[in-house]
């Protein structure tokens, strides 16, 4: 199955181990050497309309990527990397 970056960041997250929704694919990380896909990036939600900041975005890594189907994406990580930016 092909899919174009634009496909992919309108993809629900879905965490197979608890069956927690992560959220929708914002952003995704490339090795532009290799042309390999190396990372999901969830951008974390913001909190009271972004008057107080946002919750620390969330990155998948490509190995604890189970599935990708035509309307989601099932990961199988235990507890995701956050990362505050």
């Amino acid at each position: 199955m092909n899919c174009r970056i634009a496909e992919l960041r309108n993809k629900q997250v879905v965490c197979v181990k608890n069956g927690k929704v992560l959220g929708y694919i914002s952003d995704i990380e490339l090795d532009t050497k290799s042309g390999t896909l190396i990372s999901l990036i969830i951008y974390g939600r913001p909190r009271v309309f972004g008057l107080f900041g946002k919750s620390e975005d969330i990155i998948i890594p490509w190995c604890d990527i189970e599935v990708i189907g035509p309307e989601t994406v099932l990961v199988s990580s235990d507890s995701p990397y956050c990362v505050s930016k």
